[in-house]
């Protein structure tokens, strides 16, 4: 088995340190950007390349505004409840995806009011543009050493010093980043490259992230804190999965009833 080693800084300059981690949520971000603009580029697509730039910047923020307060109040309200300013240490870590959805969902609110979109154009042009910044994080994760996953004697454990023991573990963070990431952009990108009706690319987007995370979250170790919440299995990254895999069988039930055809 191998040790994980690897230098969760890309830069020390002393003063400036940059982190890996960091570096690839620029990934993510150039990525959508990017993609955005290839979509927008093709006829009839109703988007300009500044309204692309406009959204992954809002984008943005509401991943990390939403992302920090997921995290403290999903993982860590305890914390909020001793020190309510602990909301905003940043720079102690600490994102949460569920809430960086709720804080994406409230940008693509704000954005269609302002731009006079409906919010479900808007949702079902940006869900294909997310999955490469989600594996990304992932990969962050992984070279960071954190969130582990449970042992394993499987030959392709890692060791994670930081985990305060010696045990070959499950690289969860790169089954993530290969189906959040790799998998997840393929079949959403194939899927929203022809007319689909309004609301079906957000629901699949819903449904197979929830059930890719509820899959992976079986070789993650759970917050040691929280633990398993029910039956010895069921974690927290679950039981937030469950309404998003809800919420997108609602979506795609009534898509494919109304049948409103968005542009592909």
């Amino acid at each position: 088995m191998w040790v994980h080693d690897i230098d969760p800084l890309a830069l020390d300059l002393g003063v400036l340190k940059v982190h890996w981690y960091g570096l690839m949520y620029l990934l993510g971000f150039a990525a959508a950007w990017w993609l955005g603009n290839y979509r927008a580029r093709r006829s009839g697509s109703g988007w300009s390349e500044q309204q692309v730039s406009d959204l992954v910047f809002w984008g943005a923020i509401g991943v990390i505004l939403g992302g920090r307060f997921g995290y403290v109040l999903f993982y860590h309200f305890d914390y909020f409840l001793q020190d309510p300013l602990w909301l905003f240490a940043v720079w102690e870590g600490g994102m949460s995806f569920h809430g960086g959805l709720l804080g994406v969902m409230a940008a693509i609110a704000w954005f269609a009011h302002h731009h006079k979109k409906r919010f479900f154009e808007i949702a079902d042009f940006v869900a294909p543009l997310i999955p490469i910044g989600l594996g990304a994080g992932r990969v962050g994760n992984f070279i960071g050493g954190e969130l582990w996953g449970r042992p394993t004697d499987q030959t392709w454990g890692v060791i994670f010093p930081r985990a305060g023991d010696q045990l070959g573990r499950h690289p969860s963070q790169l089954y993530e980043a290969a189906l959040e990431g790799v998998v997840l952009f393929v079949i959403l990108w194939w899927f929203s490259a022809k007319p689909r009706p309004r609301m079906a690319v957000s629901g699949l987007f819903l449904i197979l992230y929830g059930l890719f995370r509820s899959f992976v979250e079986l070789f993650r170790e759970p917050d040691a804190h929280l633990g398993f919440l029910a039956f010895d299995w069921l974690t927290m990254g679950q039981l937030l999965s469950l309404p998003m895999i809800l919420a997108g069988a609602s979506l795609m039930g009534l898509a494919y009833r109304r049948r409103d055809k968005l542009p592909g």
